[in-house]
């Protein structure tokens, strides 16, 4: 139970008591008294006056009198206006470190025959292309979400829909035909990903020259368009790739191993992964299916030129193309084939789909379609939208090849981290510097990109993600092992406090603090926001500096005190270990 529980059923004992009326203690939400008042919990009572028939003032002090006398965790009280600020016992957080110490699971809740199945979709990259920092902030929010989650006694599956399949692929197939000279990942040395990539940008180049020529003979831009040989040529390949041709066909399977080989490799450099992972060649012929199927049952129609349509007008929405006249099919028709692979795959309970915000409509419509055509959770599906991610030079252009490619930017955090830490690293054996490098340049990468409220655009600073001294993951990665020393250096010290050390102001604030996890815990999967755990982080790790900055630990000449601060301490680290965690960051055990 949580200090703030056990204050509300107080509090629900004392309206009991002193107004002869029963009040459900979950009704009552104590929160931290703002720094400029005494206490450590206030309660609002203007709630209560109805029952009382007092003021909020008297109201106010007839509580904190019941509770000081018959809750011995509450020492004292002030009352401003309606607001009933309690001091908990110093003694009281003591117990409270006890506690949490001896529970390993402190903070999480363990998963139950009733736990719902929430499945995570996130990453959906394309095949044309290497994975680039949109995908990056993408991977990483759906990597944290699914972790949180967990952490909050979900079971959850993380999967990954990859668009493998459209003339965005065809483009690369057709540009490494025509200028490939059959090299590969083998023979250039490069990951395959980035090979697919490079011949995705020569098809752009050279379909930007066709239609600069084309419009220089008199056409408009969109007739120029439309007429590119190598345009057309992308199409047929499409067609081609559509009719099953097995020469086609056999050249997108090998092209797209070679994408899948590099994908893994960025994946686990970045520390995510899947447990499923679905393929649009695999779904879209499943939402055809089911488009046709509710043509039949009045859920879809069909226009004369054959296109098939959604009619939202009555949710307030408008009508939605499906099927195209020629059959082809569009994305909102594979979102539906997946989702139907899904739901016989898995019994889900909620589907969360961790895509960017200029797809809000598109997942409002899929919400109202799936529940049309019977998906249980469909109504409730989750859209969790995020902005933009841009760099101080502007926006990324993929076709262009001006993106942050993902690969790159992992290399240069990692060795900006080492060039940052060179004098921390300069007593470590090579190899462990180079570990813990890797691990402060990606921490600083995570924290950087999960510390911002994901409904955000942002803009990403790479030179200011390294800095050890601000709000950024290295600051959080050195606390950590800052805290590792001390209890090294500390050697055997009892994992239990005595109950007659009396902590002080800022011990009582840091276990004040470490108590808030488990509130964090919820309100982050409450509200699906990573940025929660990472702010926790940030405040947990600066409450902690200014206490080690005030007060000797290892020095310290009492013992039992000694000993209090040697496992708050360590405890401080245990918490903090986990938050970070939950963002997907390693922390290492010195620096």
């Amino acid at each position: 139970m949580t200090v703030e529980s056990t204050i509300a059923k107080s509090v629900s004992e004392a309206l009991k008591a002193l107004y002869k009326v029963d009040v459900n203690p979950e009704s009552i939400k104590p929160q931290a008294t703002r720094k400029e008042f005494e206490g450590n919990f206030t309660v609002v009572v203007f709630p209560y006056l109805k029952i009382s028939h007092k003021s909020p003032e008297e109201t106010g002090k007839e509580i904190g009198e019941w509770l000081v006398k018959n809750d011995s965790s509450v020492s004292n009280f002030n009352v401003v206006k309606g607001f009933l600020n309690l001091v908990i016992s110093p003694t009281y957080w003591t117990h409270v470190l006890n506690d949490m110490v001896k529970d390993s699971n402190y903070g999480f809740k363990s998963p139950s025959d009733e736990s719902k199945l929430v499945m995570v979709e996130y990453s959906s990259p394309n095949t044309n292309k290497p994975l680039h920092l949109g995908h990056v902030r993408n991977n990483l929010l759906g990597y944290s979400l699914s972790k949180i989650l967990e952490a909050n006694g979900n079971k959850v599956v993380k999967t990954n829909i990859v668009n493998d399949r459209g003339i965005h692929i065809c483009k690369s197939m057709l540009a490494w035909q025509k200028w490939g000279n059959g090299e590969t990942p083998a023979t250039t040395g490069k990951k395959g990903d980035h090979l697919i990539g490079d011949y995705y940008v020569e098809f752009d180049k050279h379909f930007k020259q066709e239609v600069k020529e084309l419009i220089a003979a008199g056409m408009t831009q969109e007739e120029a368009e439309a007429a590119s040989p190598l345009m057309l040529e992308a199409r047929e390949m499409l067609r081609k790739w559509e009719a099953g041709d097995s020469e086609v066909r056999g050249l997108w399977k090998t092209m797209n191993s070679w994408v899948y080989d590099g994908f893994g490799e960025t994946y686990k450099r970045l520390g995510v992964d899947f447990d499923k992972i679905y393929y649009e060649s695999e779904t879209y012929l499943e939402g055809k299916d089911l488009v046709l199927a509710g043509i039949d049952s009045g859920i879809m129609y069909r226009k004369e030129d054959g296109s098939v349509w959604a009619d939202l007008t009555s949710d307030g929405l408008d009508h939605k193309l499906l099927l195209r006249s020629d059959g082809t099919s569009v994305y909102m028709t594979q979102d539906i084939g997946t989702a139907k692979l899904r739901y016989q795959d898995y019994p889900i309970d909620k589907m969360v789909y961790v895509v960017g915000n200029e797809q809000n409509y598109h997942f409002q419509v899929l919400s109202l379609i799936l529940d049309k055509l019977g998906f249980a959770w469909g109504k409730d599906l989750v859209h969790f939208s995020y902005g933009m991610v841009e760099l101080p030079e502007g926006k990324m252009k993929s076709r262009e090849g001006t993106v942050v490619d993902a690969d790159d930017l992992i290399d240069k955090m990692v060795a900006s981290a080492k060039e940052a830490s060179a004098e921390r690293f300069a007593d470590m054996p090579s190899e462990e510097a180079a570990e813990v490098a890797r691990m402060v340049g990606l921490g600083a990468l995570k924290y950087f990109l999960l510390k911002v409220d994901p409904k955000k655009n942002m803009l990403f600073n790479p030179k200011e993600s390294i800095d050890f001294n601000g709000n950024t993951g290295p600051f959080l990665q050195y606390t950590y092992a800052r805290i590792q020393s001390v209890t090294r250096r500390a050697g055997s010290f009892p994992k239990e406090v005595s109950e007659e050390v009396v902590p002080n102001e800022k011990e009582t604030a840091l276990i004040q603090r470490l108590s808030d996890f488990p509130n964090i815990v919820k309100e982050a999967g409450d509200n699906y926001s990573p940025a929660l755990i990472a702010n926790y982080c940030y405040d947990l790790a600066k409450e902690y500096n200014q206490f080690y900055h005030d007060y000797s630990i290892l020095k310290e000449e009492d013992k039992k005190i000694k000993d209090f601060r040697l496992v708050l301490s360590e405890e401080v680290g245990v918490i903090l270990k986990k938050a970070a965690g939950l963002l997907g960051m390693e922390m290492p055990e010195r620096m």
